[in-house]
């Protein structure tokens, strides 16, 4: 990591507790927490942002967001946000087969069209200066309603914010769930 968290006590008492919830939660104390925190404003922002995209009232499927999110942790070279969806993903669906074949998704029958569609919009949001093709816009407005697209478009670049960050601050993967090697 290229900066050192500070100690727990350094942080807002309001931020302590919250990363108390947190910790029982995941089990662990998770390490972007340390860095956001040093920005109580903007950590508490995440935090809300990342609460809504994840909660329930979400009209996306917990397995897409989920599959999205690994995606673009992949696609960002973030190491912790892969180990912590992976598992988010496991949670969804109990099985790990469709992140070990995630970066080959256009190659397999094993995703859904819904999948695949949203993985394709992922991947190109995530390059830079790219303009979304109305033909895949079209394609995904036949298979999600206009609000699940605008909710989908919030998910992959929250997530590419995230995992943009963790990257450059070189936040390691905390062995939550280490991928098996793709076939």
């Amino acid at each position: 990591m290229h900066i050192d968290p500070k100690p727990i006590t350094k942080y807002p008492f309001y931020l302590r507790w919250l990363y108390r919830r947190l910790e029982r939660k995941h089990g662990q104390f998770l390490l972007p927490w340390y860095q956001w925190g040093r920005l109580p404003v903007l950590q508490i922002l995440f935090f809300l942002f990342w609460a809504r995209l994840d909660s329930k009232k979400s009209r996306l499927d917990p397995a897409l967001r989920a599959l999205v999110q690994v995606r673009v942790a992949q696609l960002n070279w973030c190491a912790f946000c892969v180990d912590f969806n992976a598992l988010n993903l496991l949670k969804r669906t109990n099985s790990l087969e469709k992140a070990v074949r995630l970066e080959k998704w256009r190659e397999t029958d094993e995703f859904l069209p819904e999948e695949k569609v949203a993985l394709e919009y992922t991947e190109l949001i995530c390059r830079e200066g790219v303009k979304i093709p109305e033909e895949l816009m079209n394609r995904l407005k036949q298979t999600f309603c206009d609000d699940q697209i605008v909710e989908l478009t919030a998910l992959i670049t929250f997530q590419t914010m995230s995992a943009k960050f963790n990257a450059a601050l070189d936040i390691p993967s905390q062995g939550m769930c280490r991928l098996p090697e793709a076939p």
